[in-house]
């Protein structure tokens, strides 16, 4: 079984740098051509310019933040398309809303090199728990399973005694999903006396891997790698056995930078994750992710030789993950306007035995209407697509440090 996806992850470091950088003046060109968008965002650029990380450290950042205005501006993708939206294929709705696509050329968001870290091979029954509805999640790795000749159950998110049976029945020998999910369900086949033993590897991502978790599953004989994507980029980074941070994905430009700002921090130090990828469909360039996270020296103990990452390390903004969905302070501030009462509201995230929990805690004026508590809660879920508590306080005991969404969740 070889150990690596191919050739590409084990090349010189210089190598690769220096065909990433001479593809670069012409991925540029291409964009400045056939995507209206970056005809704006780049105007007075001259692509031949850009050939080495200083130049490209000069070019404007577009975050994702910035999405939903562009994409307001000119439906659906805001310009950034490079090919008619009909040849996308699919469009996908992340919350804010975003609008994502989704090519229809095979693994078109490469995420069979981090499968095949995983250790998903050719004839693998992999168990898909990843959404498939509006989110791109189930798609992109779906296809990266079918690109590595696994069989994908698709299976999505929820019922998770019928994802028991399913492992049971078909003796599916990965799973893929979040990790949280994973352990929802070996706890439910240990209640239910299920045989799930098949499952041996677990290729997990959209939020934090509790160390506990991984330890407990490896003691189950199951081993779990994590992966970093995003739904604009596709695979960001990926876990090797080595588990010494995570490896950057072939075809892209990192960048770390200061938050902030666009300027490119030293290496080891905390910044915001600045990624330019290599899609002809889709070219993103200095596309900011909002997350977190700072490059690991030297190359991974596994042998491949691409930049390392610590991982998804928070948020650079106040955007937030719960359990593999992004809110935003926007939502907050929707649910605010639905009702009345509210004076102020301040979204806490928190992981209670590593599964995300988020409570809205609400100022409101005089004596709150009975009720009202669990209208807040269905104007949550309706607005942010996930279940929330709702805790109501008086006016003044919320803190004033202009916080809308707190991220209490403890790494460690």
């Amino acid at each position: 079984m070889p150990d690596h996806y191919d050739r590409l992850e084990i090349r010189d470091p210089q190598d690769r740098e220096r065909s990433l950088l001479a593809a670069l003046p012409g991925h540029i060109a291409h964009a400045k051509r056939n995507a209206p968008g970056w005809a704006r965002i780049l105007a007075g650029v001259d692509p031949e310019a850009v050939t080495d990380r200083a130049a490209l450290a000069k070019l404007p950042i577009t975050r994702k933040s910035d999405l939903p205005a562009l994409q307001k501006a000119e439906h659906p993708f805001g310009g950034l398309n490079a090919v008619p939206v009909a040849r996308m294929g699919r469009i996908f709705v992340s919350p804010g809303p975003v609008y994502d696509p989704g090519g229809v050329g095979g693994d078109w968001w490469r995420a069979a090199r981090a499968l095949f870290a995983a250790g998903l091979r050719s004839g693998d029954v992999a168990l898909n728990t990843f959404a498939y509805h509006f989110t791109p999640a189930g798609a992109m790795l779906e296809s990266g399973a079918l690109a590595l000749g696994c069989a994908v159950v698709a299976a999505g998110t929820g019922q998770t005694e019928m994802q028991v049976s399913t492992i049971a029945d078909l003796r599916a020998n990965a799973y893929i999903g979040t990790p949280s999910f994973l352990k929802l369900i070996v706890e439910r086949a240990d209640e239910l006396g299920a045989d799930i033993r098949s499952l041996e590897k677990a290729a997990v991502g959209a939020e934090f891997l509790p160390p506990a978790l991984r330890t407990a599953m490896k003691d189950r004989g199951i081993r779990v790698l994590q992966s970093y994507a995003s739904a604009d980029l596709g695979m960001i980074a990926y876990e090797s056995e080595a588990l010494e941070g995570m490896i950057l994905d072939e075809g892209l430009l990192l960048e770390i930078v200061r938050v902030g700002s666009g300027d490119p921090v030293q290496e080891g130090e905390v910044g915001e994750v600045v990624v330019t990828s290599f899609n002809a469909d889709y070219p993103l360039m200095r596309f900011g992710t909002g997350d977190l996270s700072a490059v690991l020296p030297g190359a991974s103990p596994c042998g491949r030789t691409n930049t390392r990452i610590r991982g998804w390390m928070g948020r650079a903004d106040q955007a937030t993950k719960v359990k593999g969905m992004f809110v935003h302070p926007a939502q907050i501030a929707e649910i605010t306007k639905r009702h009345v009462e509210i004076v102020k509201a301040r979204l806490v995230v928190d992981n209670p035995g590593g599964s995300d929990r988020m409570t809205l805690r609400c100022e409101v004026r005089g004596e709150p209407a009975a009720g009202l508590a669990m209208a807040i809660a269905d104007t949550l879920r309706s607005v942010t697509k996930l279940r929330g508590e709702v805790a109501l306080v008086r006016p003044g005991e919320l803190p004033s440090d202009g916080k809308v969404i707190e991220d209490a969740k403890k790494y460690g």
